[in-house]
C-alpha cells in the first residue's frame, strides 16, 4: 500500500522545550542555570525514561513532571525554595501556553516538503490540551489537516485508540499511514498496535537496536519518502 498520510508527534519532533525561558525564569528567582546545559541533558533524560515498564506504569503527565525534575538535577540546578517558586511559575506558563515552543529551523521547510510530496499530515500528540493553540501561535497550524491532543481525546499514546481517532478524522488507512515520534515505547509501540507504520526520530543515535525506521531529522524522513516514491 503506498504511503499517503503522515502522522507527526508534536513535542520532540516539531517543537522542543524553550530552555531559554526556563533558564531566564530560574535566574529571576536567583537560581543559576544555563539554557545550553539544559538542552544538552534533555535527550539523555528522554531516552532514560523511555522504557516499556515505565510507560506502562505511568501517565504522560507524571512522566513529564519526573522528566523536568531529572533534567534540572543532571544540569546541576539545586532544589531550593527559590527553584520551587520558579518551577511553579513555569508550570503555570506551560498550562496556559505550553513550554514546548522552540521550533527548529528545519521544521517549516520539511513540512512544506511533505506537502509537496502529496502527503496528508496530522499531529498526534500526548499534550495538555494546548497543542492546537500552540501550533497556531507558532505559525505551524496551517500545515496540518487534523490535530489530535491526548487531553482533548482523553486517551494517550501508546494506546492505539488515539491513533484510531486520528485515522477517522483523516479518513486514512492505517497501512497507508506512517507515524513519526521521538519515543519508542510511546510512539512506535502505539502506532504499530493501531496497524500503522512507525518511524523514530533519533538524531543522537540513542536507539541503535530499535526495530523500526530511524531518521536523524524531518528532512531525512522527507528524503527517505521521496527516494521511495509511491512504494514508501
Amino acid at each position: 500500500m503506498p504511503l499517503d498520510t503522515l502522522f507527526l508527534d508534536a513535542g520532540g519532533v516539531l517543537v522542543f522545550p524553550n530552555w531559554e525561558r526556563v533558564a531566564a525564569t530560574l535566574g529571576r528567582h536567583g537560581v543559576p542555570a544555563e539554557a545550553s546545559t539544559l538542552a544538552v541533558v534533555e535527550p539523555r533524560v528522554r531516552r532514560e525514561m523511555d522504557t516499556a515498564d515505565r510507560v506502562r506504569a505511568t501517565s504522560d503527565g507524571s512522566r513529564g513532571a519526573a522528566y523536568f525534575d531529572r533534567i534540572l538535577a543532571l544540569a546541576g540546578v539545586p532544589r531550593s525554595p527559590a527553584a520551587t517558586a520558579a518551577i511553579t511559575e513555569l508550570e503555570a506558563y506551560h498550562a496556559e501556553h505550553n513550554l514546548w515552543e522552540h521550533v527548529p529551523e528545519e521544521v517549516i521547510p520539511a513540512l512544506r516538503r511533505f506537502r509537496d510530496l502529496g502527503l496528508r499530515v496530522a499531529v498526534v500528540s500526548n499534550s495538555n490540551g494546548t497543542v492546537r493553540a500552540k501550533l497556531a501561535r507558532l505559525g505551524l497550524l496551517g500545515f496540518f489537516e487534523a490535530i489530535v491532543d491526548s487531553t482533548e481525546e482523553r486517551v494517550e499514546k501508546p494506546d492505539p485508540r488515539i491513533f484510531a481517532v486520528a485515522l477517522a478524522q483523516m479518513e486514512a488507512r492505517p497501512d497507508a499511514t506512517l507515524h513519526l515520534g521521538d519515543l519508542y515505547h510511546v510512539d512506535v509501540v502505539g502506532a504499530r498496535a493501531a496497524g500503522l507504520r512507525a518511524a523514530l526520530l533519533d538524531p543522537l543515535d540513542l536507539y541503535p537496536d530499535a526495530d523500526c525506521l530511524r531518521v536523524a531529522s524531518l528532512t531525512a524522513l522527507a528524503e527517505w519518502i521521496e527516494a521511495r516514491g509511491s512504494s514508501a
